[in-house]
């Protein structure tokens, strides 16, 4: 069974999903904050590969009271070797190959700054390989790990609308610590990549450039396509495969609905209205939106609704990735993401006069 999919699986069971009456008041609960970090993390190889690294970290304690970690990685030549590829046909089974060497020169005065923002269940670690390789393009870069993620606080999460606030206050917090150098840019992937719409929205942050893969459009439209999907996974053993097909029938659009009613509820938002396609829209910042063909879990659908949402983004569709290749592919990303963030930002100009 897929990793990721067994953790869905596990949470709602031991949540009591299994409960009749308690099934969307148990989904709710998964919706409202994380349950943990995604196994799909090499929790341990990214502590080792950051024992190594000279960076700068510390937290800023933001308007809401969210003591938010940030790590900051300054340019230089890392010699990153890094290879992905997948292990089999399972989409979510994957082999990495990550080293690089630590700087013996001095780091260089840095092209720009890029906030790194990560998806749900990971954290600003999860981005290292995007770290080194921006690193070595001359960029400094700064992981945050978002509420409820990492070695942050805990607070109501808001689906990129709360976390966009806190990447606002960090960043201006950083930015008077001299953190902040040359042009600001912000790249996030998923939940992440939601959150650096919302906070290229705000005219505060003066963001130039947004990079964003794989965003959902809608928080409530995001997770009506994305539970019914990691349900779908068919474990091998008859005894899980048999308690699947009961979870899965349990789990109709009625359910999902009063699930996602009650996360909103809970989390004093209407998640069927965090629109994040407006939020794009009004961002004065240039911006490449980024979608895998083959995502299931946020469909392609919903980058191309941001899209249609913003005329002024470029928008990149991705044969063949999913939502899990998708931010490995450095092969692939790698120089479209340093040529748009070296490239000087028209729109941004624009909206300063």
């Amino acid at each position: 069974m897929p990793r990721l999919a067994c953790l869905i699986l596990a949470c709602l069971l031991v949540a009591g999903f299994t409960s009749l009456p308690g099934r969307s008041a148990s989904l709710a609960t998964h919706l409202v904050a994380p349950s943990g970090a995604s196994p799909l993390l090499p929790r341990e190889r990214i502590d080792a590969a950051y024992a190594r690294l000279p960076d700068r970290r510390g937290h800023v304690r933001t308007r809401d009271g969210v003591a938010v970690f940030w790590s900051a990685l300054d340019p230089g030549d890392y010699r990153l070797r890094y290879a992905w590829e997948r292990a089999g046909a399972d989409p979510e089974q994957f082999r990495l190959a990550l080293d690089f060497s630590v700087p013996a020169a001095p780091a260089p005065a840095p092209r720009g700054t890029v906030v790194l923002l990560h998806g749900w269940m990971m954290d600003g670690g999860s981005l290292l390989p995007w770290s080194l390789r921006l690193g070595e393009a001359g960029y400094r870069t700064i992981a945050i790990d978002l509420r409820n993620h990492g070695r942050s606080g805990h607070a109501p999460s808001g689906y990129g609308t709360r976390e966009a606030a806190d990447v606002v206050d960090v960043v201006a917090a950083l930015r008077a610590r001299g953190e902040i150098a040359g042009p600001l840019h912000l790249m996030g992937v998923s939940y992440g990549a939601a959150t650096a719409l919302f906070a290229a929205a705000d005219p505060a942050l003066r963001a130039e450039r947004v990079v964003a893969l794989e965003s959902f459009d809608n928080a409530g439209a995001a997770i009506r396509d994305m539970v019914p999907h990691m349900l779908e996974a068919e474990p091998e053993a008859w005894a899980r495969r048999a308690l699947q097909h009961w979870v899965r029938w349990r789990t109709d659009a009625s359910t999902l609905d009063a699930a996602i009613a009650q996360a909103g509820r809970s989390l004093h938002l209407s998640l069927d209205e965090v629109d994040v396609g407006a939020a794009l829209a009004r961002a004065p910042a240039c911006v490449l939106l980024v979608h895998g063909a083959a995502d299931r879990h946020v469909p392609v659908a919903h980058g191309r609704a941001l899209a249609a949402a913003a005329p002024h983004a470029r928008y990149v569709e991705l044969d063949g990735e999913d939502h899990l290749s998708l931010p490995m592919r450095l092969d692939r990303l790698a120089p479209t993401v340093v040529d748009w963030f070296d490239r000087p930002c028209a729109r941004t100009a624009l909206a300063a006069r």
